[in-house]
């Protein structure tokens, strides 16, 4: 039985993207309330009847919500130009190694804009 799994986390972080325009709105610092949604895809283990225990995402999750929450991202090493684009596969690169049935990662930037990546 195929599922997947997904559990979302939650942090606060500024930014500014110096690859946008001068005059542009993101060009200057600002903060986000980010949200993540990591998901686990894979096969149920018939003899547990579960894919994965949450708490295993989120210990993976833990390191990562210390290194992010209340940063300025831009201070972060891989994140000097700190888009939802950039961010989700920095995070990606970081929970891969911990959870090698890592389907996808969506950054929530706002309450409408998105990324969703999948690794390449």
């Amino acid at each position: 039985m195929h599922m997947e799994l997904e559990k979302t986390f939650r942090f606060e972080a500024a930014h500014w993207l110096p690859t946008f325009p001068e005059g542009h709105k993101c060009r200057r610092m600002h903060g986000h309330s980010f949200a993540v949604d990591i998901c686990i895809a894979g096969t149920v283990d018939p003899a547990l009847g579960y894919l994965m225990d949450y708490g295993q995402i989120s210990q993976a999750w833990a390191p990562l919500d210390e290194a992010l929450d209340h940063r300025l991202l831009n201070e972060i090493e891989g994140l000097e130009n700190p888009t939802s684009e950039m961010l989700a596969a920095w995070i990606w690169g970081r929970l891969k190694p911990q959870l090698p049935n890592l389907h996808r990662v969506v950054v929530h930037e706002t309450c409408t804009s998105t990324c969703t990546y999948q690794g390449d």
